[in-house]
């Protein structure tokens, strides 16, 4: 499996395309917020003569779903999100204009998903692991082959995700990350949703927002 980064909009947000032998690929939290940034993602789609067959999202959060809606209509694919997400999805206009970004908006998700389920694509499968706390419906995809984490706004390099937005909640973060995602492997790398990669056994040591054997943010 392959994984390439691209970084859009004023957050500095990370969409991810992930793709393997087949060309068959997912787009995860395509985050474009116009033509110019969605052709930046199409063209290397195109180039790479890579076949999407679905977009896919860890949470619904405005700056993760920019390029939902010119995604899915480029390529005819349907989303996939969790369903405690449609509260943030309908407080997405509402957010848009509140930091000023401009909202193509959403499809409702085509397809719901939650802990235990598996995406799949060509010979990839990606394991689904319920994390909410900086969301209500925020997932990460796990491709444990390869030993990575699509990781969204849960653990960042050093930090974590924001507990102060309509529907955070502190403590089902702190408990996603220590019984969830520092349950796996020390080498597990996680691709976050800002920032650069890191790994499991790097924020278990070093993060001073959650250590492995903390109880608070």
């Amino acid at each position: 499996m392959k994984i390439a980064q691209f970084t859009f909009n004023p957050f500095s947000e990370n969409t991810y395309v992930l793709y393997d032998e087949t060309m068959e690929c997912v787009i995860i939290d395509p985050g474009m917020t116009d033509e110019d940034e969605d052709d930046i993602l199409f063209s290397f789609i195109r180039d790479e003569k890579l076949k999407p067959v679905k977009v896919l999202n860890t949470h619904s959060h405005i700056d993760h779903i920019l390029g939902n809606a010119s995604s899915c209509h480029e390529f005819g694919i349907e989303l996939y999100a969790h369903q405690n997400e449609l509260e943030v999805i309908a407080r997405a206009g509402a957010a848009s204009l509140m930091w000023g970004v401009p909202y193509r908006e959403t499809p409702t998700p085509h397809h719901f998903i939650n802990e235990g389920d598996q995406i799949k694509f060509g010979h990839t499968v990606l394991d689904v692991m319920f994390t909410p706390g900086h969301a209500p419906g925020h997932v990460v995809f796990i491709q444990h082959d390869e030993q990575v984490i699509i990781g969204g706004d849960v653990l960042f390099r050093g930090s974590v995700g924001r507990v102060d937005l309509p529907g955070c909640n502190a403590a089902d973060l702190v408990q996603s990350i220590q019984q969830k995602l520092y349950k796996l492997a020390d080498h597990y790398v996680v691709y976050p949703g800002h920032g650069p990669e890191t790994t499991i056994g790097e924020e278990k040591e070093n993060n001073m927002f959650v250590r492995a054997d903390w109880s608070g943010l």
